[in-house]
């Protein structure tokens, strides 16, 4: 694994665009986000989907979430958002709540699980969110753990457990940990909550209920 050392607020362009890079090749990178250290890769490839798996060693049925670089970058790769998807994404993106979006027919069904959404959020950390706009994509952001490991908050657990694995690190230090992120399913006619996490039940009721 190589490890290179960038600015959380200020990443530098040359370091994403080298991560980008092994990315679109279907190499993973290792990257902070606004919780925690994920494996980014490309989410439209499936051999790059399956290296993320044997990564982690964990069975193709869970699903892989997605972070993007802003909510056009979704629409553009995912799909329009709908009306409580979008008051939700103005109120808590960039931050920790994972929308649960329709999965498009471009994507590999093993991104998913097989099922018909796919999570997707926009994280409020400069290193994430540069390295999707750089790639032109989302990615995936599956916590760079082993499965059943703890999820790391320093890059020195990720470069000890997944040297191995991982074709790049980059290292913006630690990051916050702390609670998931919310997941709800925007994909039908209700609003669901799928996973409790950093923002309430309450928050995204209130932010719907608030026209």
């Amino acid at each position: 694994m190589r490890r290179l050392v960038i600015d959380a607020r200020r990443p530098d362009a040359m370091a994403l665009e080298q991560a980008a890079a092994l990315i679109l090749a279907g190499e993973i990178v290792a990257v902070p986000t606004d919780t925690l250290y994920g494996l980014a890769a490309d989410p439209f490839s499936a051999s790059a989907v399956t290296r993320v798996f044997a990564a982690k060693g964990r069975g193709a049925e869970r699903a892989l979430a997605l972070v993007a670089a802003d909510v056009a970058q979704i629409e553009h790769h995912l799909g329009p958002l709908g009306p409580d998807a979008r008051r939700l994404a103005a109120t808590f993106w960039p931050g920790p709540l994972t929308l649960l979006v329709p999965r498009p027919a471009t994507m590999p069904d093993a991104v998913t699980g097989g099922l018909a959404q796919v999570g997707v959020r926009v994280p409020a950390h400069a290193v994430a969110r540069g390295l999707c706009r750089v790639s032109a994509r989302p990615l995936t952001a599956t916590s760079a753990n082993l499965s059943g490991e703890p999820a790391p908050a320093d890059p020195d657990e990720v470069a000890r457990t997944l040297n191995q694995a991982v074709s790049l690190l980059l290292d913006a230090g630690p990051v916050p940990g702390g609670p998931p992120s919310t997941i709800v399913d925007v994909s039908g006619g209700d609003v669901r909550l799928v996973r409790a996490g950093a923002v309430s039940w309450d928050e995204v009721q209130a932010c719907l209920a608030n026209v």
